[in-house]
């Protein structure tokens, strides 16, 4: 809570997203057409121009990004983060939607951590705020297209920095009464942890676009 978050402005945002994958592109998309400026960051960016976005490498885009956002593999992510640098990361905001899962989805890279408390234990100066992996990528940026309003969730340490994310999920279609802030880092390892229950539901339901929503008792009069 010592940090101070970045001084960003919410319209017209540079965000630049690590990672080319489909929540990569999907965000990209999604903020892109709400009128943000982004730029993806790929270890390869030559070999990566087909995908109908700007495209750069890891360090340009961070220098580039006023936001970053974490769209690479979780078992992967900290290290990544590493070649680009602690000093390149210091006083950003770093929106981490990665899950760390082993190759057949069946277990967690951080059992008894998150991958989000990882990057900020790696990165102290950082402003990490986890959101948007307790679902596929096509929730995560047309919640409108699901059977009535869901649940996304927020946990960092700094007020700001969640607070800044929190705008940034309205434009993707998240009004803020769909939003719920759980606490601080720690509180990361519970979203990233729904992994393995989301798999379970995906096999039951036979497809993965869905969401949850969370429901408290009714009001009495």
């Amino acid at each position: 809570m010592g940090r101070a978050a970045a001084a960003v402005s919410v319209n017209g945002m540079r965000i630049g997203l690590l990672g080319t994958g489909n929540v990569a592109r999907a965000l990209a998309h999604g903020w892109s057409s709400a009128g943000h400026d982004v730029l993806l960051g790929s270890r390869r960016p030559d070999e990566r121009k087909e995908l109908g976005l700007p495209v750069a490498g890891l360090n340009e885009t961070a220098a580039h990004a006023e936001v970053l956002v974490n769209a690479t593999p979780g078992n992967v992510s900290v290290e990544l983060l590493r070649s680009i640098g602690a000093p390149a990361l210091a006083g950003t905001l770093l929106i981490d939607v990665g899950v760390g899962l082993s190759d057949d989805y069946t277990e967690l890279s951080h059992p008894n951590s998150s991958l989000a408390e990882q990057i900020q234990a790696a990165f102290p100066d950082t402003l990490v705020v986890k959101t948007l992996c307790t679902m596929d990528s096509t929730a995560m940026v047309a919640p409108a297209g699901l059977a009535g309003p869901s649940t996304v969730f927020l946990s960092g340490d700094d007020t700001e920095a969640k607070r800044t994310t929190g705008k940034l999920l309205t434009d993707l279609g998240w009004p803020p009464s769909s939003q719920l802030d759980i606490g601080g880092i720690t509180s990361a390892r519970g979203q990233e942890h729904f992994a393995l229950l989301f798999m379970g539901i995906a096999h039951g339901l036979g497809a993965h676009t869905f969401n949850i929503k969370v429901v408290t008792t009714a009001a009495r009069n």
